[in-house]
């Protein structure tokens, strides 16, 4: 039976999406996040958003809309030009550069659509290498169920070449969660791959979600992909909106289309 796709309802000005897990502040909060770039593009306007811990958000719209900048914002690899920013309630809006760095080594996971993985480096030291960073060492507990969820556990001594773009995605979110973050970035991660296999990594990442209690921030251009989150947000002129509860692709599609992307 196919879902109907329901829009969440906002409170007040900000978006605010149903809690997934009790007694924990938002993963990502912003509030009133505006970034306007040199030349006067105002890439997003007024932003307020929460993402509740361990819920799976996809965030889509036409080109320009400002979906790649929101994850910037929310991620720290970006200031906004005015408003704030939380990660997992810590104020990251606020940080220099230097604080930024070190929060998003221990607070947020990325996974790139080309996988950013290092091919001198073994798939073990790959997914190490932000703790390695960080001055810290793995969990080697931590570490072998990290490679058994993604179903490499017989590969830790290959290198990337060794391995199929599946494989690799593979690795790079296991990366991602090495650090036990309170969110992880995901940016078009199945740009790259065939559908079987976006689909595969789709479902590693809500199992991530609904298993371990991840949060999941993922921007994409597919609804299709999309439709594997549990919410949606549909962006445009740098403002959310529309939120759909259980998207579907063909409803996210449709409001693409209304809003003159595809």
């Amino acid at each position: 039976m196919s879902r109907a796709p329901a829009i969440e309802h906002a409170v007040g000005d900000a978006v605010v999406l149903p809690p997934a897990t009790g007694g924990q502040p938002p993963a990502i909060a912003m509030r009133g996040v505006s970034k306007t770039y040199p030349g006067g593009v105002r890439a997003l306007d007024d932003v307020s958003l929460d993402v509740p811990a361990g819920s799976f958000v996809a965030v889509m719209g036409p080109s320009g809309s400002g979906k790649s900048t929101l994850m910037h914002c929310a991620a720290g690899l970006d200031v906004p030009t005015s408003g704030s920013v939380h990660i997992a309630g810590t104020e990251i809006s606020g940080l220099n550069e230097t604080r930024r760095t070190e929060l998003r080594r221990e607070r947020v996971g990325f996974i790139f659509q080309s996988y950013n993985l290092i091919q001198s480096l073994s798939v073990a030291d790959n997914i190490t290498l932000p703790l390695r960073l960080a001055g810290l060492a793995a969990d080697p507990d931590w570490l072998q169920e990290l490679v058994a969820r993604v179903g490499l556990p017989t590969r830790l001594d290959a290198r990337p070449a060794e391995l199929s773009g599946g494989q690799q995605q593979r690795v790079a979110i296991a990366r991602a969660l090495i650090a036990r973050p309170a969110v992880v970035f995901a940016d078009e991660p199945t740009g790259a791959l065939d559908l079987r296999t976006a689909r595969t990594v789709l479902e590693l990442l809500g199992e991530l979600v609904t298993q371990l209690g991840q949060t999941v921030v993922m921007v994409t251009h597919d609804p299709a992909a999309a439709a594997h989150a549990q919410h949606a947000l549909v962006m445009t002129d740098g403002r959310v909106v529309d939120r759909f509860a259980s998207p579907t692709a063909a409803a996210l599609a449709d409001r693409l289309v209304a809003l003159g992307e595809g």
